[in-house]
């Protein structure tokens, strides 16, 4: 059985026999390239590739083994990557869990006007952009488990957002300014963001007698407060309500 250096030694000395008998590279012949004007690189190439077919052919009738017709050679394969991995590249081991959708009740405190009601669904998906864009059934789910009126949920989204624009939406999928242990909270999902604002409107605003706008304004944005050194606070109320009054 022939070995894999005698199959390379017997290629080698067929591609050094036509390597002779090949003009010398470097001289000029009446302006030609260096190959020679009577064979053409792609000449050169083709009796190459013709020999090497030869010497395959001669080692596999030393071998004993038939030459087989149409059948090509495995290609090598790779042990090392062609590129190395991104450094910034999304690590899937990396995940926000779910918001826990838990049921809040309404409470006889609530005696707003801000509970549940039926929305121009067209409407609202038409208003909704960027990031908000596609979600007005979002904002309607989650208006209809914590008896919220859509319309309002959208209002604070819009504004907090710059209707779907800001950095929050766009990179934490956070889209009522929600705060967690670190600062602003990141959420999986922009529909998980929707959920946990309804969640915490209904619970720690609207069941406890925050009735209008403007009184949730007072705890949810105070003018003043510590996290809003350049005085946006000031407008939460008054943008919130012209864009719920938009929408109704």
């Amino acid at each position: 059985m022939t070995s894999p250096i005698s199959n390379n030694f017997l290629l080698y000395n067929t591609i050094a026999s036509m390597a002779k008998s090949m003009p010398a590279l470097g001289k000029a012949d009446n302006g030609a390239n260096s190959v020679g004007s009577s064979t053409s690189p792609s000449t050169f190439f083709a009796m190459l590739m013709n020999a090497m077919m030869e010497s395959m052919e001669q080692t596999n009738t030393g071998t004993g083994t038939a030459p087989q017709t149409g059948v090509q050679a495995a290609a090598p394969s790779l042990t090392t990557p062609l590129t190395a991995p991104l450094a910034n590249s999304y690590n899937p081991a990396i995940t926000i869990p779910p918001i826990d959708k838990k049921e809040v009740p309404t409470a006889a405190t609530d005696t707003s006007d801000l509970k549940f009601k039926p929305t121009q669904f067209i409407k609202l998906d038409n208003t909704l952009e960027g990031k908000l864009g596609g979600t007005a059934a979002h904002f309607i789910n989650a208006g209809k488990k914590y008896d919220l009126d859509p319309n309002l949920l959208s209002a604070i989204a819009i504004h907090e957002t710059g209707n779907g624009s800001s950095r929050a939406v766009n990179d934490k999928n956070n889209v009522a300014g929600m705060m967690g242990k670190n600062g602003l909270r990141s959420y999986a999902s922009v529909e998980d963001s929707i959920f946990d604002m309804a969640r915490n409107l209904r619970q720690n605003y609207l069941n406890e007698g925050k009735d209008t706008i403007a009184k949730i304004g007072a705890k949810y944005a105070p003018v003043g407060a510590a996290n809003d050194p350049t005085g946006l606070n000031n407008h939460w109320t008054k943008g919130v309500s012209n864009h719920y009054s938009k929408l109704t």
